[in-house]
């Protein structure tokens, strides 16, 4: 009797601690069941903690690298460029779509300010670059690269350490899973812990270490 209650709640165990690593539960196991050594398990720790560690940072486009956050970069432009048109008093600005036909004089890449290409921040994938970099993992810099990148895991197996994509092929964002439900990600407002979002997410979540 005591041999089955001992068989029982060791299996309870495993089960509790498979649960516990999936998908909106609990986070990084002691005893780990799922093959990842000791170093492994500390690697993922230190990335998860090295998230954290930017809670509060700015959001900038394009922000971030492997040693801390740095200033944006500006967005591109309109996708459909000005024409300039031969109008000094004016200065009017025509775009080709309107189809007007009036002397050009130039067709000018046109540069937009941006002034929140100044702040001093982490964009999505920026902040993902950062907490792999704490290990000695050197990462892609766009998420689209990085869930190329990444091995495919189910959202159902998910462990804490797993990178958690949106859109297509994980074009345009992507966030680190902590476990518990939760994730550490780039939001407008900055870095912060949110709870997961299935919505937008991709079919598979990214796998770097174990």
């Amino acid at each position: 009797m005591r041999r089955l209650y001992a068989v029982v709640c060791s299996s309870a165990l495993v089960l509790a601690v498979v649960a516990g690593t999936a998908l909106g539960t609990s986070g990084v196991a002691a005893a780990d069941p799922f093959g990842r050594t000791p170093a492994q398990l500390q690697a993922i720790s230190d990335v998860i903690g090295r998230a954290l560690s930017a809670r509060g940072v700015p959001f900038t486009y394009g922000g971030g690298n492997a040693d801390g956050p740095t200033r944006g970069t500006p967005r591109q432009a309109p996708s459909e460029p000005a024409v300039v048109v031969d109008s000094a008093a004016t200065g009017l600005v025509v775009p080709p779509s309107l189809g007007l036909s009036l002397p050009q004089v130039s067709s000018p890449t046109v540069v937009v300010p941006d002034p929140a290409a100044d702040v001093v921040g982490f964009d999505a994938s920026g902040l993902i670059v950062y907490a792999f970099a704490g290990v000695g993992i050197k990462l892609p810099r766009s998420s689209g690269e990085q869930y190329l990148a990444a091995r495919k895991v189910q959202p159902a197996m998910a462990l804490p350490g797993d990178l958690i994509f949106y859109g297509p092929d994980g074009t345009q964002s992507v966030a680190l899973f902590i476990g518990n439900g939760q994730m550490v990600e780039t939001t407008d407002s900055g870095v912060s812990v949110s709870a997961v979002r299935t919505n937008g997410m991709t079919p598979y979540l990214g796998r770097i270490i174990g």
